[in-house]
Order: C-alpha cells, then structure tokens, then sequence
C-alpha cells in the first residue's frame, strides 16, 4: 500500500502546521500527555487498592500483585500490537494512525476513573495500551524524516523530554486530584486535552519517508528486516534498553507507594495519609521534572556535541550514565529522609541521560522504510522482558515477604532485586560503542569516524 500525501496547501495561504516545528511540538505535547495517563495509575494505586481490595476481603492479600497486573496489562497489549502499528505506520498515513491512537488512549483512560471492580479496571488500561501501540513506534519517524543525522539527537531528546515531565505531571495530579475530589477524577482530567491533540493529528499532511536520509522515497521490502538481526548497534542498543526499562519500569510503577508506605512514618489519621500521600507525589514528582528534563536534553546535545570526535557517542553516554546511576539508586533505597531525595535527583538524572541517544541510535541505524517497524519491534522486546513483568515481580516479592517485622512486605528487597539490570543496561550499551558509526553509514551514508 503507497502512502497516501496530503493534498498541497493553496499557494500563498501557507498553512500553520508548515515546516519541522509545529509537527515536533504536537509530537511533544501528544508524549506529554502518554506519560501523564500512564503514571496517574502509579500516583493513585493506593486509594484504588483500598476500594477495590478492602482490608478482609478475599483478595487484600494479594492486592499489590494484582496491581502490578494493570501495569502488566497495558504493556502486554501495548507491545503485543507495537509491531502491527509499526508496520501499518510504514505504509500508510501516519499522522492518521497517531491520530487514532490518541482518541483511543484517551476515552479508555477516562474509562478507567469510571471503573468500579478491578475487570473492568483491566480492561480499560488493556485498551490504553493499544492506543499507545499506535503512537509509539509511529512518532520518532516522522521526526526522523523531518532532521539529519547530526541533529536528530538533540532534536529527539526534547521530544522524549516528555517522559520524565509527563510522567511527574501524572504523579503530580494523580495525587491532588486525588487528594481533593477522587482517584476517579484523576483519569476524567486528561480526557479533552487528549481529543484535542487527536483532532490536530488529523489537520497534518504526511512526511515523505525518508527526507533526511541520504536516499530520500525509499520503499518497503521484507529483506529490511533481516537486516535488523544483522545490525550489531541496532541489538546491543535493544538488549540495553531492556535492561533499562526493565528496572526503571518497575520501580517507577510503585515508587510513591514505596515511599509512602514503606520509608516514611505511618500518619496517624487517614487524613494525614492522604495529605502526606499527595505531598509525595508532589515533591517525587517536582524531583522528577527537573532531573529527568535536564538530563534528557543534556544526554542528546552530549552525544550530538561528541560525535564529531567520538563515532560511538550514542552508545558511551548511554552505557556509563547507568553505570554511574546504580550508585545513586542505592542511596535512595538505604538513605534516610530527607537525604534520599537527593539520591532520587541524582539517581533519576542519571538513568534519563540515556533516554536521547539510544533511541537515536534506532533512527540512525535503521532503513526509513521499515524505521517505525523498527521501533515498533524494540518496543515489543524491551516491554516483554522489561517493565511487563517487573512491576508485578516487586508487588508478588513484597506480598510474599510480609511478616511481623514487615507487616506491609519488604519493597525495599524488591527494588533492590529488580534493579541490579541497570548494571547490566550499562554494560551491554558500552559493547554497542565500536559498531555505531559501521551501522549509521550504511543507512546515510555520513563517513565513519
């Protein structure tokens, strides 16, 4: 199936969405508000599990596990029809199919705040997954085709900005609005400003494929994809992000409630808890913001600035910030407060600097005709064996560590356990290092350095 263009704007009467900018910023905005509905669940999990596994219910034992399972839930569906998007996204209109996704996402996310039983719950967040499996692999190409190699780094670190400001924004009204109205309202908020962003997809005309690439209209064969197994960058990079997403997935999922339940004082009312509750969320998330976009534009414009000088920037910069990180993580597990908010700063800034450059390497070393398949198909992997089952491996270890010295389980051993793979992240991208700049020339044809 060709790629159906968008029909010309009327000369003279330029339209506003011309040019590389305004389609980078609805791009932007669109990620924004993916992070926002994926952690307002985190944010809200407790007064969700206290409605719908009441203490002495039948299922209050095993509540966090089956927490964990939302978030398993929407990643199954999200990565599971990842590769289907991504391989309509290469032949068809993407705009369209972005635009689909984000009208999806955003009525089930707003379903979700009318769930009364946890089915109901589950489906709903099953069905923000395949919402988010039409955008995900989808948007980075659009952003690929509108750059050059040698800007696509930074240009694409304030496009994944959007992870750490979404993802705080939804700890951040998550727990107010949760605080002040119900976690019900929470999901109802995101739901115009998502049909919004929806209807302003619909007014973009599509990107010819390949614009930025040395050979501009390329065209679909199945021989492409083999060529991803035989792309050593394109494999170190999946495998590091794996390990990445499998540890920060995780921890992120139960971080407000790590820290309320587990490292801070049991309030005395329940007032109280929810006061301090939201202040956490708010202060996680302040943390997050700051950290998280400074080190995901400082990742991309490193990486882009060491190029010239070192032809496997994407993959150093990516390898040794983890490496640097893990330290920081275990302050933040055995510091006391205050000080373990720092250890959370420092620990946050570290495991985002990565976030640019390595899914950059995916633009540089992929075909433009089978890039948002590409994406589509690291999705698949990093999810699976990543944050698809890490949140539940630390909500079953907690249930299963309970005891009269942990009457609410050890979280801390949990985290601890999923998040030794940051080491492991480090490594394999730090092997991905001699082989990026083989890999990019063979797709733009720029000389290796």
């Amino acid at each position: 199936m060709s790629v159906q263009e968008a029909p010309p704007t009327t000369p003279g009467r330029p339209s506003p969405f011309a040019g590389p900018r305004p389609a980078v910023a609805l791009l932007l905005a669109i990620n924004l508000f993916n992070y926002i509905d994926r952690y307002i669940l985190a944010a809200v999990e407790g007064d969700i599990s206290k409605e719908i596994f009441p203490p002495g219910s039948v299922d209050a034992d095993n509540a966090k596990t089956k927490m964990g399972l939302l978030f398993t839930a929407f990643l199954i569906s999200y990565m599971v029809l990842a590769p289907f998007f991504g391989f309509l996204a290469d032949r068809w209109r993407r705009w369209v199919v972005i635009g689909l996704g984000v009208t999806l996402w955003s009525v089930a996310s707003a379903g979700s705040g009318l769930a009364t039983t946890f089915t109901i719950l589950l489906l709903m967040r099953v069905m923000v997954g395949v919402g988010e499996a039409a955008y995900g692999p989808t948007a980075p190409t659009i952003i690929a085709d509108l750059y050059p190699v040698e800007r696509r780094g930074s240009v694409l670190a304030w496009f994944y900005a959007a992870i750490p400001v979404g993802s705080a924004l939804g700890y951040v009204i998550g727990g107010q609005v949760s605080h002040l109205l119900s976690w019900h309202w929470a999901f109802f908020v995101t739901l115009p400003p998502g049909i919004l962003l929806a209807v302003l997809c619909f007014m973009h005309k599509e990107v010819p494929r390949g614009r930025a690439d040395a050979k501009p209209g390329v065209k679909f064969t199945f021989a492409d994809y083999r060529v991803l197994l035989r792309t050593p960058s394109y494999v170190y990079n999946t495998i590091g992000m794996t390990a990445m997403t499998f540890a920060i997935g995780g921890i992120s999922a139960w971080a407000p409630t790590y820290f309320v339940e587990h490292r801070m004082p049991t309030p005395p009312t329940p007032e109280a808890a929810s006061a301090m509750k939201a202040s956490v969320n708010t202060t996680f998330g302040g943390i997050l913001v700051v950290a998280g976009l400074l080190a995901t534009l400082a990742g991309g414009y490193a990486a882009d600035w060491l190029k010239p000088r070192f032809s496997g920037s994407y993959f150093l910069v990516s390898g040794l910030s983890m490496l640097l990180g893990f330290p920081f993580f275990l302050g933040v597990l055995y510091a006391p407060f205050p000080l373990a908010w720092v250890f959370v700063f420092l620990a946050i800034f570290c495991l985002f600097f990565n976030t640019g450059p390595s899914n950059t390497i995916v633009s540089n070393v992929t075909s433009p005709a089978i890039r948002a398949s590409a994406y589509a198909i690291l999705i698949f992997i990093i999810h699976l064996l990543g944050d698809a089952i890490s949140p539940v491996i630390i909500g079953a270890i907690t249930d299963r560590t309970k005891s009269p010295a942990h009457p609410s389980g050890n979280m801390t051993l949990a985290f601890l356990v999923v998040g030794f793979t940051i080491l492991l992240g480090g490594v394999f991208w730090l092997l991905g290092t001699p082989h990026l700049a083989r890999d990019t020339k063979r797709v733009s044809g720029e000389p290796a350095t």
